[in-house]
């Protein structure tokens, strides 16, 4: 019978797989050329990588402390609302379901580009593919959460030693170095100039590390959250870091940066100048497993988004709901029908195109209620603190508010969705509140 408790099932194995699974995508194979192309230098894309995932790590300090003080499913949603009340909360869960929908939409609709590349007959049939995906993941969820986890699990060590594999090939096979590389040439800057690069670059990776707190989402399904919450987060930061560097270092290696900068998919031309033509199909493959692992961890940690909220009456009650595996069906099945419609609609791309807003407000939210809940709820247990409170926490709550405040200066049409989304939210919110109580 269907009931509104999530099992406790999950241990610190697959908070690390769920970590790397819910960060590690397309971005790092894609990414790397446009992110080359806006910067120009070779040792400015690496800090760029690095300055991010700094900023990751750090952010996982501060909320290790919110997860195990508040261990309940909903992550970003769950600190904004005891922080700082129902319409906050309300803000944050939909800026991150949201967010997360418009990217689960977007995997799906590159998983059926490439699966059109490896197969031909299939590339007339897209969408229809995209949406397939979607409801076997469904399908594959309403298992139950405890086959889903081993599925990330697989997905996530598959994905990792796929990566490392290709950065060793890169350094081992490479023909010769100084043919096919030129790590230290600098190009001309890109047009805007130094300070618009390094902004339009922190935009892409920013958007490729989101999922760093992916393990936040589980606490309430954790079986010792005080304890495992930090192990995961730790290190699967750690490892996406490294992953990120070794890739990109790779590249720089095999590639001269002015093809790293003109490529769509750096990572098959490298493979290409390794291997010859014909040889890009693996690393289509090793997208394609990247693809499967980042949609399976986003239909099981978004659903519990407005699964929380629904608990706390935010939501339509009927997404509360939990079947006999653990896995919130009909969140889940409401998850990717959100996904869907934007698929049908082709709107997915343009949600993406802020999502990073969505994604940072979220990070910043977290932070300014760490510092308000220290002030206003110092009694509450907190089996992790934060490491360098409140230097570590200010900092990465200005860093984050910066980063917005960049984002609307420089590229304020885009911004202006994030501003009325926020705007037409109120409405919304007393919908369902009313709805709710009634």
């Amino acid at each position: 019978m269907a009931q509104n408790q999530l099992k406790k099932l999950l241990g610190v194995g697959f908070g690390i797989a769920v970590t790397i699974g819910g960060t590690v995508g397309t971005g790092i194979l894609r990414k790397p050329g446009p992110i080359a192309q806006d910067i120009g230098n070779p040792a400015l894309i690496i800090a760029v990588w690095l300055i991010v995932g700094v900023y990751a790590l750090v952010g996982s300090l501060s909320v290790m402390e919110l997860g195990t003080m508040l261990p309940k499913a909903g992550a970003w949603y769950v600190y904004a609302r005891r922080a700082f009340g129902d319409y906050a909360g309300f803000i944050i869960g939909i800026s991150s379901w949201l967010g997360s929908v418009s990217a689960m939409a977007f995997g799906a609709a590159v998983m059926s580009e490439y699966i059109g590349l490896l197969s031909p007959s299939l590339i007339d049939y897209q969408k229809v593919v995209a949406i397939g995906i979607l409801v076997a993941f469904v399908a594959f969820h309403s298992i139950g959460v405890r086959l889903a986890s081993r599925a990330q699990e697989v997905m996530s060590v598959l994905k990792a030693v796929g990566l490392l594999a290709f950065v060793i090939v890169c350094f081992v096979i490479t023909p010769d170095p100084k043919s096919t590389a030129s790590v230290d040439t600098v190009r001309p800057l890109a047009e805007g100039g130094i300070w618009l690069g390094m902004l339009a670059a922190l935009q892409s990776v920013f958007y490729t590390y989101d999922g760093w707190h992916t393990a936040a989402y589980f606490t309430e399904e954790d079986v010792d959250p005080s304890r495992n919450l930090p192990r995961s987060m730790i290190s699967g930061v750690l490892l996406i870091i490294g992953i990120y560097i070794l890739v990109n270092l790779a590249l720089l290696y095999v590639l001269p940066l002015s093809a790293l900068a003109g490529s769509k998919l750096p990572a098959a031309d490298a493979v290409q100048v390794l291997f010859g033509p014909g040889s890009a199909q693996v690393v289509t493959f090793l997208l394609m497993i990247s693809i499967m692992g980042i949609i399976n961890a986003q239909i099981m940690f978004n659903p519990r988004v407005i699964f929380a909220m629904g608990r706390d009456g935010l939501f339509f009650p009927f997404v509360t709901q939990v079947n006999n595996g653990g896995t919130p069906l009909n969140a889940t099945v409401l998850t990717a029908s959100a996904s869907i419609i934007l698929i049908l609609t082709n709107t997915y791309s343009k949600l993406s195109d802020i999502a990073t807003f969505f994604f940072v407000l979220c990070y910043a939210s977290s932070f300014a209620a760490l510092i308000y809940l220290r002030k206003t709820e110092p009694e509450l247990p907190r089996p992790v603190r934060a490491w360098g409170y409140p230097f570590s926490t200010w900092t990465l709550l200005i860093a984050s508010l910066a980063f917005l405040l960049g984002v609307v200066i420089g590229d304020f049409s885009s911004s202006l969705y994030a501003v009325a989304f926020i705007a037409v939210s109120y409405p919304f919110y007393l919908f369902i509140r009313r709805a709710v109580s009634n």
